[in-house]
């Protein structure tokens, strides 16, 4: 895997990681790399800072402690308002993890009841929601409950 800074043709700025840098090229030459913040497909790789470790006796010195109150935060628009919107999902939503495919037909077809809900689909199971026309849509975070 491999991290690449991007910038879309409104000059927004945003990362994302690819498997490979030749991954990237085909995606974007399918349009299939769109900002997160306007949707262009006019993306492009950034200048990036080359990333380099510190030692891990280093790097544990300087990691942030919950007692300094350091809490990392997104850096740009676009981070904070998937961070929000992250927020929002979470606290008014119920995950239903790799269930959501089957408790979002089972709620179309009026089998369960009616609520907002989030969870995990496979790429499959996301693609037969739309086409038999269930309203669902893909979110642009990991949930809480999968990330480290």
């Amino acid at each position: 895997m491999i991290q690449f800074s991007l910038k879309c043709a409104g000059d927004h700025r945003f990362d994302s990681w690819f498997q490979s840098a030749e991954a990237f090229e085909k995606l974007r030459a399918r349009g299939m790399v769109t900002c997160a913040v306007c949707g262009s497909d006019e993306v492009e790789k950034a200048l990036m800072a080359p990333r380099v470790r510190a030692s891990r006796a280093r790097a544990v010195e300087d990691s942030p402690t919950p007692e300094d109150g350091a809490i990392p935060q997104p850096a740009s628009p676009a981070e904070q308002a998937i961070a929000e919107l992250r927020r929002r999902v979470e606290e008014n939503s119920e995950y239903v993890g790799r269930n959501f495919a089957r408790e979002a037909r089972d709620m179309h077809g009026g089998l369960a009841p009616e609520r907002a809900i989030y969870g995990e689909a496979h790429p499959d199971e996301a693609r037969k929601l739309f086409e038999a026309g269930v309203p669902v849509t893909p979110l642009p975070f990991i949930p809480g409950r999968k990330s480290n």
